[in-house]
This record gives C-alpha cells, structure tokens and sequence, in this order.
C-alpha cells in the first residue's frame, strides 16, 4: 500500500489574491484622484511654495535656503495627503460600513490595507518628482542622478513617516470627526514645530525637540540630500528617528485598528 503524497500548491489562490490586489488598486487609484486633499491638493500646494519662493532671494533666504525650501515644500506635500488625505478617508470609510463590506471580498484584511498605502505611496512619489524638478529648475541647483534618487527615496521614507502616524490615529480614534479634527489640528503643529522650532528663536530645548520631530528630522535629510555633504551625525539621527516614527506608529495603528464603527 503506497503512502499518499501531498499534492503540490496549486496556484488558483494565488491567481486569486493577484486579481483581488489588482481590483483593490485600481479602486483605490480611482478614489485618489477624486480625493482633493490627496490629490489635487498634495500636489499643487507644494509647487506653489516652490513657485512663490524661488521668484526672488530674500524669500528663499528667509526659509534658509533653496535646499530647504524644497524640503520644506516636499514634507508638505507628504503630510497633507497623509493625515487629511489617507487617514481622514480611512475613518471615514469605516464609518460608512465599507472597509467591513471589504472584509467579506477574497481579500485578505492586510491587503486592503496594504493597496492604500500602495497606492499613496505612488502619489507622494510622482508628487515629489514634480516638486524636484520645479524646484530645480526656479531655483537654479543642479543636481545628479544620486542626488535625485536619494531625494526620492527620502521622500518615500517620509511618506511612510506620515502615513503611520495617520494610520495611528485611525487605529486610536474611532470617530470620524474625531479624527478629522486631530488631523487638522496636528498638521500646522507639525509644520510650526518643525519650522520656528528649528530656526532656534524659540530657544535651544525647542529646537533640539523640532530637530527630532518628523517635519526636523525630514527637513535635515531632504536638504542633505541635495547638497551631498559627508554624512554626519545629524543626518545619522534624522534616519534613525524616521525609522522610529515608523516601527512605533504603524505598531499602534495596526495593533488597534478597529474595523467596525462601533
């Protein structure tokens, strides 16, 4: 009598789980580009800093220089789709019962997540590129293909950066106003602590907190990048605080998540 052997994986469920991911982006996609704040928003706020400031010099010298204003435009343009973009429609789509109508698709629950952050993740780049190139071009640096490809990948690390304390506050906070109004309250916290924290006018303790906040910390890297100095400490610090903001936030945004909106 032979011993039964275990047949081999068929690749149905693969098939089936590539042709939920692929109907998953492509939604998702769709509500993107009808999403303002993700959207048209994310997009055009940045290049109208860029625009605004690189007209004359003593605009960009103010925000300290041409390779920190376009720092300064890319972290916008990160944290507006992010917390009023991705984590708004989050919560309010689990409000309106669609992320549990999801939950009965073949889709995994991870995969619905995960085609979201995807798909932001696209924005937030194609986002940067066209700021980088604006900015390039308006403010006269002239940068190489490492230089470039480094910037783009700082811009993909505070993508996430901002996405996972979006998703934090989605896995906190089940209301949707609740959320709403958080977001629109961290956003120019964020911004303000990163900016007039950094320049030191508010004293020293605040500027060393601004330099570890998400904004300092994206800010420094950004503008490193496009200068190419030797890599030191801070920008060492500046790494090691974003890959921290990362692991903690999207910890909590995971571990607490709540499907329902009950």
């Amino acid at each position: 009598m032979t011993e039964a052997t275990a047949s081999p994986p068929t690749p149905v469920g693969r098939r089936t789980l590539g042709l939920a991911l692929g109907s998953l982006l492509r939604a998702d996609g769709i509500v993107l580009l009808r999403n303002r704040a993700s959207g048209f928003v994310g997009i055009i706020l940045p290049v109208i800093i860029v625009i605004t400031t690189g007209l004359t010099a003593k605009k960009t010298a103010a925000l300290g220089g041409p390779e920190l204003t376009i720092g300064l435009a890319l972290t916008i343009g990160l944290i507006t789709p992010s917390l009023l973009g991705y984590a708004v429609s989050m919560a309010q789509d689990r409000h309106a019962g669609v992320l549990q109508r999801l939950r009965v698709t073949p889709a995994p629950s991870w995969m619905i997540i995960t085609s979201r952050l995807i798909i932001q993740l696209i924005a937030n780049l194609v986002m940067a590129v066209i700021v980088v190139i604006v900015g390039v071009i308006l403010h006269g640096l002239s940068l190489n293909v490492g230089q470039y490809l480094l910037v783009f990948a700082v811009a993909i690390l505070g993508a996430a950066v901002f996405l996972a304390i979006g998703q934090a506050i989605v896995g906190l906070v089940n209301s949707t106003g609740a959320v709403n109004a958080i977001c629109r309250i961290l956003f120019p916290l964020l911004l303000l602590l990163g900016l007039l924290g950094g320049t030191g006018l508010l004293g020293d303790t605040l500027k060393t907190i601004a330099d570890w906040s998400p904004v300092g910390a994206l800010m420094t890297l950004f503008a490193d990048a496009m200068i190419t100095p030797p890599w030191g400490s801070q920008d060492t610090y500046s790494l090691v605080a974003c890959v921290a903001y990362i692991i903690v936030f999207a910890f909590v945004g995971i571990r607490w998540f709540r499907w329902d909106p009950r």
